[in-house]
């Protein structure tokens, strides 16, 4: 059934192209006869074009992987309070842009700054294509701005690493070895009820493995206090080192195609990809070179020609 769906969709995006088409086509010969204007005439036009690139961006999240969730990471950089309130806005500008695209966004962990903002949290997105769109946020977004924090009205530049892994769910195999597996709890922190800082019902979970890409011995660690239940963070931080470690094995096996795209400018780990310039108005991507002077509507979680822009050049 899920074939079958999938098959349909692409049938229907077929066919409502081919509409649009043929109403510019018959809004063209109207036009000739001074049957419509001309705005008439560009505004099926607009439609038409609209509809081939909804089907072309679908196209380009053919993947396995671009058809699931995404587990979204947002860390503070160096810099204190400025980089904290930094990674608090990005926070804010995922939450509206899921919101936007009618994805359910769960946060799993959440540590606050020390006066404002956060050091870190986990979003984890629900919702069709989520990697394969949140994909392209994975790197190091810089904020230039007049910071509200420094007495002397200087401008500064913060830093803050968004880091995107596929959500994986129960059809995805993913080998984890018990053995290698350990479980610390803690008294989670914040809102939530007695229960939760009174009992420990935060888990932090290291897995020792070998790195399917860097052959070398690596461990993961992951903090859940999403549940007001040990056995539920145990569960939930369980899913989240399968979304990782399945991560690595699509990075591994991106390797060789890696090697003969290495022209390409891709996203790597700790790249800075984005810049958001406040006293310039001006947001610009320096992978695909996309800018726009409407940093407030960024910010607040129109980045969908940012995501469309990173696709297109990166479309393989």
């Amino acid at each position: 059934m899920k074939k079958v769906r999938e098959l349909k969709s692409w049938v229907e995006g077929y066919q409502s192209v081919a509409n649009a088409v043929s109403e510019v086509q018959l809004a063209m010969e109207f036009y000739k006869e001074g049957g419509v204007t001309e705005e008439e005439l560009d505004g099926s036009y607009q439609i038409a074009l609209a509809c081939v690139e909804e089907l072309e961006m679908k196209n380009m999240l053919s993947r396995e992987e671009d058809q699931m969730g995404a587990v979204l990471k947002i860390v503070a950089g160096a810099g204190g309070t400025e980089a904290q309130d930094w990674a608090d806005m990005l926070f804010r500008m995922y939450q509206r842009w899921c919101e936007r695209q009618g994805y359910k966004a769960e946060i799993t962990n959440f540590q606050e700054g020390d006066e404002a903002g956060i050091k870190t949290v986990t979003l984890q997105v629900e919702g069709d294509k989520a990697y394969g769109y949140l994909k392209s946020e994975n790197g190091v977004h810089r904020l230039v701005r007049v910071s509200p924090f420094n007495a002397q009205g200087k401008r500064m530049t913060s830093f803050t690493s968004v880091f995107v892994v596929p959500l994986v769910d129960d059809s995805i195999e993913v080998e984890i070895n018990p053995a290698n597996l350990t479980w610390d709890t803690f008294r989670s922190s914040g809102a939530g009820g007695q229960n939760v800082n009174k009992v420990e019902t935060g888990v932090r979970l290291h897995y020792k493995f070998k790195n399917p890409v860097t052959g070398e011995a690596d461990e993961i660690v992951i903090e859940n206090t999403e549940s007001r239940s040990q056995f539920g963070n145990k569960d939930n931080a369980m899913r989240l080192l399968r979304s990782q470690l399945y991560e690595l094995e699509l990075e591994k096996r991106r390797a060789e195609s890696a090697k003969i795209e290495a022209g390409k400018k891709k996203i790597e780990w700790g790249s800075q990809i984005r810049s958001y310039v406040m006293d310039d108005r001006r947001v610009k991507d320096h992978r695909s070179n996309y800018q726009t002077s409407n940093v407030q509507a960024v910010l607040d979680g129109d980045i969908d020609a940012f995501i469309k822009a990173y696709l297109m050049q990166n479309n393989e």
